[in-house]
């Protein structure tokens, strides 16, 4: 049961609906700037006294009973308390260069009906920057009080289409789906022949396949200008039968359903390592292969490549760093999630302490490369702010190495 206290004492011990950072210092007196940086000088920083985060994460802690919960129970409730505890770090490291934050931490239970409830909270309503809430529904949900009080609010976990909550307000950390693919069109644009190559999409049609494969095909209609051979089939044995010797097919396999994937993994090697002369063959495969297990062996030898938002180098001293912090103050290891949490921490808490109540207009000039997440936004009127950072991963000597 040792697990169990680990896990809720830090949390009990630090969910209220103020919990402040202790990391305060008092700011350091600026320098005085030389003629020609006056000359240059644009409106004065309005710094905040004291920088106001609300933080709003599923904690449930409505629904635990710590008497008779297994480890098991907890376990299910790890997610937000590795994002608030790597959040906190992140706070604390920003707060111990000079700025005073006041973090207010919040359980939304995961329930709309308790958002609401939050609006009437002092705390809650002096919030200069509100992370959170962390699922779809609950950034619909809050959308409205958002734009109603011009407050920026983050999404900090939710992989949706910005377009789906309507909230110009809206921060948007993880990447969607189309930016993934259009990462991908790109990337074969720029490295392939078009006189020698086709680009195939295996597409099974289905919702979620086509969400991928639909901003590849306008990348190649529109951008690329039909300078490349566009080919889409069901499956890979249908590719099969249109297949040409002497071509150069990227193939693109738009599908995260293991059951597809594996048998299509199975044949594109076996097609391009056939004893009579195989196909010249590169992959391409879904974000969400990075969460799932596949031979290894095969996806090298297809040069397979997936686009990714996210990768921790665990030989980066930086990281190192972090998990010898996160060790040493909560006693194990960081998940992701807690990665996650301290990026999106120290990204803004910087902006916040550099350039105080204008912060928001700096979000598209700042760039951020962090222990798991980068950062570079655009903006879009309607939309809000939209992290166009991606990364491209290849399969190599069995670990997930960075093309660009």
């Amino acid at each position: 049961m040792r697990l169990k206290y680990k896990y809720w004492f830090l949390v009990l011990g630090c969910v209220f609906l103020a919990a402040c950072s202790p990391k305060i210092r008092t700011p350091k007196p600026e320098s005085k700037p030389t003629e020609k940086e006056k000359v240059a000088e644009k409106k004065p920083v309005k710094r905040f006294s004291q920088a106001n985060i609300s933080l709003l994460v599923p904690f449930k802690l409505n629904e635990v009973n710590l008497k008779t919960a297994t480890k098991a129970d907890i376990e299910k409730f790890a997610m937000p308390i590795d994002f608030y505890q790597g959040f906190k770090l992140g706070i604390d490291s920003v707060a111990a260069s000079g700025l005073n934050f006041k973090l207010n931490v919040f359980d939304t239970r995961d329930d709309n009906t308790h958002i609401a409830s939050l609006y009437k909270n002092d705390g809650f309503k002096q919030s200069n920057l509100i992370i959170g809430p962390v699922f779809p529904e609950g950034q619909k949900f809050i959308a409205n009080y958002s734009k109603d009080n011009n407050n920026l609010v983050v999404s900090p976990l939710a992989a949706s289409q910005p377009a789906d909550f309507n909230n110009p307000n809206l921060v948007s950390i993880v990447n969607n789906i189309d930016l993934h693919g259009k990462k991908i069109a790109a990337y074969i644009a720029r490295n392939f022949n078009p006189a020698n190559t086709i680009v195939v999409l295996i597409n099974t049609k289905k919702t979620e396949d086509e969400q991928l494969a639909s901003p590849i095909k306008t990348f190649f209609e529109n951008t690329a200008k039909g300078k490349f051979i566009v080919q889409e089939y069901a499956s890979s044995y249908a590719f099969e039968t249109k297949m040409i010797k002497g071509k150069q097919y990227a193939v693109i396999v738009t599908s995260a359903d293991r059951a597809f994937v594996l048998p299509t993994i199975e044949k594109l090697y076996k097609l391009k390592n056939l004893a009579a002369g195989g196909y010249n063959i590169q992959l391409f495969g879904h974000p969400n292969w990075v969460k799932q297990n596949y031979p290894v062996e095969k996806l090298e030898n297809l040069n397979t490549i997936i686009s990714s938002s996210y990768k921790i180098d665990y030989k980066n001293a930086a990281v190192v760093s972090f998990i010898k912090r996160y060790r040493s103050k909560y006693g194990f290891e960081p998940g992701d999630y807690a990665f996650k949490g301290f990026d999106i921490a120290y990204y803004f808490g910087r902006l916040l302490a550099t350039y105080g109540e204008d912060y928001r207009d700096y979000l598209t000039k700042e760039k951020y490369k962090g222990l798991h997440n980068s950062f570079s936004f655009i903006h879009d009127e309607k939309f809000g702010y939209i992290n166009t950072s991606l990364m491209l991963l290849r399969y190599k000597n069995y670990a997930l190495n960075i093309v660009e």
